[in-house]
């Protein structure tokens, strides 16, 4: 999942706003003809459905816990000269790049673990008082890049930098170079990453400027200047501008994503008295929310208002962009929802409650073909939920709803557990050999109890968590 916006808040804050990747296409701008959409839909490549679902019960069917790393290492901290960045705390983030797990841990301690050789390669705190806050990979010039804070800086403003992915693997993360140098971007300023068009978005709030970078090369393509821009949202081809509100509603204007050009001004009827709960953008519709009010889906090619009623469409936590399927998803009181631009319920998921209230998109991932989520759930939904519990990671599809597999602690294998199909007793299988040299301390229960991060590496299908304890577990077949 992309276009994460980080902040210059002291506190660290998860978006709204998630953005499923896409995968390229070419030619794409902001007002894509509706037609061209249903014959992609209809001559896709994509693999029947049925398989798909299939192949995807036994992707997981047999997957278990293969190995732990730790970031929390005491002897390993000697160059950090924070207190609070040597204390074990929870992974809020995990990235893997190159078969190379990142694990970023709440107190601002990044480690590398290599999954070749199953030990860590470094840490990615390259000065003494750095605190990083978030990661970016960037596929595009194979690097990742870490947005810190500074106790020099009073962890003030954000800082970013770049680094190969090479460089780190090797063990250099001091070999990169930073990023954005010109821009001040203390609170309420952010910089946002946008995978789906390759662009960097800033906000500086010293000058009230956003700008928009190559993501490519870090280029400046251009700016945008103006005082009443309240808020922009960005989506494939086009970056959605949300002005102050007026009494006559809310005035809007939607610019090309590629060079800053307005291709429409408009503006959107408000009632006057209620405060807006969401704007957001998806291609040509506006999803338009307000206080107690139907939610309305603005077709703004035309101005044709669908209207769902406030009973069926509660304002959600957090929505969740499918561009390849022209769906959006929906969290709510820990359920997750699929809907349409008809303003239709596609789907409601089976046995899919999740862990989290607040809904930590870290603990989400979707992949690439966007037709299956994981998730970090409860593991029986019958039970209430308690701190002492332990959850499951959950495999669901998300045209359907359909539960396709579950990691839990009562159907995952002990981990000296023969996998093979050879009947060898376990005593020359290689899997248990691998096992037994491995520095894995917790049980399959305890590996699953408050999962606070989530990550799902398609190329090795693995499936990595991390912990309230800085533990980072791998989940493999």
């Amino acid at each position: 999942m992309d276009g994460r916006r980080i902040t210059a808040s002291p506190r660290p804050c998860c978006g709204r706003r998630v953005v499923a990747k896409k995968r390229p296409r070419g030619g794409l701008d902001g007002f894509v003809n509706s037609v061209k959409k249903l014959q992609r839909r209809e001559i896709s490549s994509k693999r029947d459905r049925a398989f798909s679902m299939s192949d995807a019960q036994e992707r997981f069917r047999n997957i278990r816990l293969q190995e732990e790393y730790d970031t929390h290492d005491p002897k390993g901290y000697c160059s950090l000269s924070l207190p609070f960045l040597k204390k074990r705390s929870k992974i809020i983030e995990i990235v893997a790049a190159r078969d190379i797990v990142f694990a970023l841990a709440q107190s601002g301690v990044c480690a590398a673990f290599s999954r070749e050789t199953n030990q860590r390669i470094c840490f990615l705190n390259v000065c003494p008082d750095e605190v990083i806050r978030s990661l970016f990979y960037n596929k595009n010039n194979d690097s990742l890049i870490t947005v810190s804070v500074y106790a020099s800086d009073n962890f003030s403003s954000l800082k970013c930098r770049t680094t190969r992915i090479e460089y780190i693997r090797r063990g250099k993360p001091d070999a990169g170079f930073p990023l954005f140098e010109s821009e001040s971007l203390k609170w309420p300023g952010f910089v946002e990453f946008d995978d789906v068009n390759g662009k960097v978005l800033t906000y500086s709030a010293q000058d009230s400027i956003y700008k928009v970078f190559d993501l490519k090369n870090y280029t400046m393509l251009y700016s945008i200047s103006d005082k009443n821009v309240q808020e922009i949202k960005i989506s494939p081809g086009i970056m959605l501008l949300i002005f102050t509100k007026t009494q006559g509603g809310v005035p809007l204007k939607i610019l090309s994503i590629e060079d800053g050009t307005v291709l429409k001004s408009f503006s959107h009827l408000l009632h006057r008295n209620k405060k807006v709960d969401f704007i957001e953008q998806f291609n040509e519709k506006l999803l338009v929310k307000q206080e107690n009010e139907n939610l309305q889906i603005v077709d703004v090619r035309n101005t044709e208002i669908t209207e769902v009623s406030r009973t069926e469409f509660m304002t959600p936590s957090a929505f969740i962009f499918l561009y390849e399927n022209q769906l959006f998803l929906t969290f709510r009181n820990r359920t997750v929802a699929v809907w349409n631009f008809r303003g239709e319920l596609v789907t409601s998921f089976e046995d899919h409650l999740l862990w989290h209230p607040d809904c930590n998109t870290n603990n989400i991932y979707i992949t690439s073909d966007q037709d299956l989520i994981i998730s970090y759930c409860k593991a029986d939904t019958d039970e209430p939920l308690s701190d002492g519990n332990a959850g499951s990671i959950n495999i669901s599809n998300i045209l359907t709803g359909k539960c396709l597999a579950k990691i839990k602690a009562s159907n995952s294998l002990p981990m000296n557990e023969c996998n093979c199909s050879a009947s060898c007793g376990g005593r020359n299988c290689n899997s248990r050999k691998r096992i037994k040299a491995s520095r894995i301390r917790s049980t399959v229960a305890e590996a699953l109890e408050d999962i606070t991060a989530l990550f799902y590496d398609e190329d090795r299908n693995e499936i990595y968590t991390g912990n309230r304890l800085g533990l980072v577990h791998v989940w493999s077949n």
